[in-house]
This record gives structure tokens, C-alpha cells and sequence, in this order.
């Protein structure tokens, strides 16, 4: 393991350690996967409101332009962070990689309809885009976590057997 895979492990703890210090219920329904996934998704959401907002009052492109542009620079950005600070994925990047395009290409084309159908019916366009990322967030932690960065199952059956120790010499002349 690289010693940047082990910063980006160690900061995903600092981000969710927090959590193991709940009351068990509260942990049962609040995962740190799912805790480093929304701070996650803030943080990217932030940077797609503001490249959106830059690219909305200092270029003449249209909307839909706009929204895909800061759209998929956060979503770079997201999967990225994601993969190895929450998820510490360390599988190969390149299905990780296709299985996430068929979740932006999902959530893309719901956050554009819905954020171009709500300006257009007149709401402001940062309410819209923050109403179309209400819509996908569910959709895009379930299936990052069950899809998307899930343990190969060979790895999955491996931690759910416990693994067979060899019989000392000395037990068997017992």
C-alpha cells in the first residue's frame, strides 16, 4: 500500500471515526460509509454549485452546458474521493470506473431534466441543482456502495470464513 493510499485511508477515519463513538443504534442506521459519503458528496457538491455559478455569470453558454460541465468535474472529483478515502477500495479502478460511468450517466440525465425543468418553470437555478442532488443521493450511495466499490466476493467469502489454522504437531500427540 502507497503512503498516499494510507493518507487517504487515515483521512477517511478522521472524517468518520467520530461515528464508533455513537450509541449502537444510532450507528446501526448511520454507517461511516454513509457519513463519509455525504461529507463526500458535500464537499463535491460545493464544487459543482461553484463551478456551475462561475460558468453561469462569466461565460455565455447555455445552461445545460454549464450544468453538465460542473457536473461531471464534481463527479470526477467525487468518485475519486470516494473510492479511496470512504470506500478504501483497493480493486482495480477500470470496472470501478465503467460501473460509476452508468451511475453518472443515470444521475446526469435526472440531474439535468430536473434542474432544467425547475428554471425552467422559474425557480432559481442553484435551488433547482440543489433540488435535482436531493433527488440522486440516495440512488448514487447505493449504488457506489453495493455496486460500484463492493468487495469482490472472493474477498467477502474470505472475511466471512474464518480461516482454518493448521493443527500443531504437538495437538496431535495428544
Amino acid at each position: 500500500m502507497s503512503g498516499v493510499t494510507r493518507r487517504a485511508e487515515r483521512f477517511g477515519d478522521f472524517l468518520t471515526g467520530w461515528v464508533d463513538r455513537l450509541p449502537r443504534w444510532p450507528r446501526r442506521i448511520l454507517p461511516r460509509d454513509l457519513v463519509g459519503f455525504a461529507i463526500l458528496g458535500a464537499f463535491t457538491l460545493c464544487i459543482d454549485l461553484v463551478l456551475l455559478w462561475i460558468l453561469r455569470t462569466t461565460t455565455p453558454l447555455p445552461l445545460p452546458v454549464c450544468v453538465s460541465i460542473a457536473y461531471l468535474t464534481a463527479f470526477s472529483v467525487n468518485f475519486m474521493l470516494n473510492r479511496t478515502v470512504n470506500f478504501k477500495s483497493h480493486a482495480p479502478v477500470g470496472w470501478q470506473a465503467v460501473r460509476y460511468a452508468f451511475v453518472v450517466a443515470g444521475d446526469y440525465l435526472l440531474t439535468l431534466g430536473v434542474t432544467t425543468g425547475l428554471s425552467t418553470l422559474g425557480l432559481d437555478f442553484r435551488i433547482a441543482r440543489l433540488t435535482a442532488s436531493a433527488c440522486v443521493a440516495l440512488f448514487t450511495y447505493s449504488a457506489s456502495r453495493w455496486w460500484v466499490f463492493r468487495e469482490p466476493a472472493a474477498k467477502r467469502h474470505a472475511v466471512a470464513e474464518p480461516r482454518q489454522v493448521p493443527a500443531r504437531a504437538s495437538d496431535k500427540a495428544e
